[in-house]
């Protein structure tokens, strides 16, 4: 039988550690501050990308009907879409399979991908919100 003031010094150890935790994801946190995403940059990949050469100029005009336009498209959305494509097909719930895409995106950081985002997002484009 456990007497009761013998359970207190795990509880105490526990929360020790907790605390301990926090301040490594703190200065963890501190140390790599969040990238604000860089639109110039953005247009910088997507120039040196030749993203035009399928979704047309402006990002607006897809030579093909299967390429979507993406001027103007939440950054959010981009951001995530690139993501998808660079873990590619490995895992059905998180990749995407298109295999120009994949290799478009496999150098790219996070980064890269964020700069990207904002400079598609700050695109004029012909997409709508519906209401």
């Amino acid at each position: 039988m456990n007497k009761p003031y013998t359970a207190v010094p795990s509880i105490a150890g526990a929360t020790i550690k907790l605390a301990g935790a926090g301040l490594a994801l703190a200065a963890a946190l501190a140390l790599n501050p969040a990238h604000a995403a860089d639109a110039a940059n953005g247009k910088v990949l997507a120039e040196g990308h030749n993203c035009a050469a399928c979704h047309g100029p402006g990002l607006n005009k897809p030579v093909s009907p299967e390429y979507p336009k993406l001027a103007g498209q939440h950054a959010d959305y981009i951001y995530w879409a690139l993501r998808q494509y660079q873990m590619g097909s490995g895992n059905p719930h998180l990749g995407r399979n298109n295999p120009i895409m994949q290799a478009q995106v496999q150098n790219l950081s996070q980064n890269d991908m964020r700069d990207l985002a904002a400079y598609i997002e700050s695109l004029k484009g012909d997409l709508v919100n519906k209401k």
